[in-house]
């Protein structure tokens, strides 16, 4: 995904000649060194919240930048600033600015819906809107379904006493599992797509899958959920969302909004144009710039056109959309060496990774690139794994989705699914738990949280490899 390029950019290439040949990083003469600023986020992210909530809340977006420096400023010193301008610049026009205009179009759409009426959380309608919000997810993006389906999901909780289990089976279903099926669920898949990846290609080929996963969450959710529900003190005396109003939509104009952001993107995978501009090895096509474009509009038109008082009943704010973009913006930054490494292959500092899922014949083997993408895509950015697992399987759509079908299946599985499995894993995930706990929820921290994933869904992609991998 790309953005156009301004004239502040235009003249920052201007003042650094030559950044074009400087954009490729040999991963293979990398150190293991260069991934500490990336390590250092993310342990940044785990602990701080638990270990300093005051600091972390205030200075989150100081300290993302702190780490970005750590990476930029000594790459900058061994590799010249061509090469750190270069990386700096590639990071936010293919990547950071289109992956945020994206976020943001769909939050400010989704915020700008509002289901009014009380709902009351039951086991039984918790568990519908999980499996609603599941089927949305693979139509308009694991982000804009979530956007879509938490407010009210939170809502009709809000007269619960343990409502945290309810925000993580949310980001298990709504925010991963369920953008599996076509290439707008998320990222991955998308750019599988633009790859050559037919559009229902991960439909026809990990629907038991998803199958198997989603409904396996749903009625694990129920048996949990009903546990709570029946215990004592679990319902507070007093409702804070009163019956008041019939069970409807307000904000219905967003909708059509909703539509033309996944039209926009669909049209940027299967528009071909040959008009493009190539700024700092960063490759910028129309139908890239029209998308985004577009997606700028969308987000400006909605804010325009949503009464006041939906986004007040939302309580629709911009501070997850902020921390998701602080924090990413870091991320996005201290990844670029990580991914060069595993660019690299065997003969980079990840060698045994790439080793690892080649069986001894030569032939790729699915068990381990399900595992291998999927661990990876818990704490790395998913979009970029796939493609490094794609490319490793040998990166032809044609063999990947005829000969080496199982092995694209697995790929296409374990980068998606397993974003679940930290709140690293998918933005989506970072954004729900920012949402929840503006709301007054007391959510896990970041350990905490894989202990769930890892007692949930690990012994369920267990039981996938073994069914579906081998």
């Amino acid at each position: 995904m790309t953005l156009p390029r301004g004239p502040l950019v235009a003249v920052f290439l201007a003042l650094l000649p030559g950044m074009g040949r400087a954009a490729d990083i040999d991963g293979a003469t990398l150190s293991l060194l260069w991934g500490l600023p990336f390590a250092g986020i993310l342990l940044s992210i785990a602990l701080l919240p638990l270990f300093a909530p005051i600091f972390w809340h205030h200075h989150f977006g100081k300290v993302a930048a702190a780490w970005a420096l750590a990476f930029l400023l000594p790459f900058a010193l061994c590799f010249g600033p061509a090469a750190a301008g270069t990386s700096l610049v590639h990071a936010a026009l293919a990547e950071y600015i289109p992956f945020v205009l994206l976020l943001t179009a769909l939050f400010t759409v989704a915020g700008g819906i509002y289901v009014r009426g009380n709902l009351h959380g039951s086991p039984g309608l918790n568990t519908a809107i999980l499996a609603i919000g599941a089927v949305l997810a693979s139509f308009m993006g694991t982000t804009g379904a979530s956007m879509l389906m938490i407010r009210p999901l939170l809502r009709a909780n809000d007269n619960r006493k343990h409502v945290a289990h309810v925000v993580v089976f949310f980001i298990f279903i709504v925010s991963n599992a369920g953008g599996s099926l076509t290439p707008l669920g998320d990222p991955p898949l998308f750019l599988g797509f633009l790859n050559g990846i037919d559009f229902f290609w991960t439909a026809r080929h990990i629907l038991p899958e998803t199958l198997f996963l989603v409904g396996a969450l749903l009625l694990i959710f129920f048996a949990l959920d009903t546990w709570f529900y029946h215990r004592r003190e679990e319902l507070l005396p007093a409702d804070p969302t009163p019956d008041d109003r019939a069970i409807g939509f307000d904000g219905k104009a967003n909708f059509a909004l909703l539509g033309l952001v996944v039209a926009l993107v669909l049209l940027s995978g299967i528009w071909k144009s040959p008009l493009s501009w190539h700024i700092a090895g960063a490759q910028v096509g129309l139908p890239g710039l029209v998308r985004d474009l577009g997606l700028v509009l969308v987000t400006l038109l909605s804010l325009r056109i949503t009464p006041a008082q939906v986004h007040a009943d939302n309580r629709f704010g911009w501070a997850p959309m902020q921390e998701v973009a602080k924090l990413f913006a870091g991320i996005f930054l201290t990844i670029i060496p990580v991914i060069a490494m595993l660019r690299a292959g065997i003969d980079g500092p990840f060698g045994a990774i790439v080793a690892a899922v080649t069986r001894p014949d030569g032939q790729p083997d699915p068990a381990m690139y399900f595992w291998a993408s999927g661990l990876l895509s818990s704490f790395l950015d998913n979009a970029p794994t796939y493609l490094v697992f794609f490319n490793i399987a040998g990166g032809d759509p044609a063999v990947l989705m005829t000969r080496l079908a199982p092995t694209l299946a697995a790929i296409s599985a374990g980068a998606v699914f397993m974003g679940a499995n930290s709140y690293i894993g998918n933005a989506p995930n970072l954004m729900v738990k920012a949402i929840a706990e503006d709301r007054g929820v007391k959510m896990p921290g970041f350990f905490a949280y894989m202990l769930w994933a890892g007692a949930i869904l690990v012994p369920l992609f267990i039981a996938m490899t073994f069914i579906w991998f081998r």
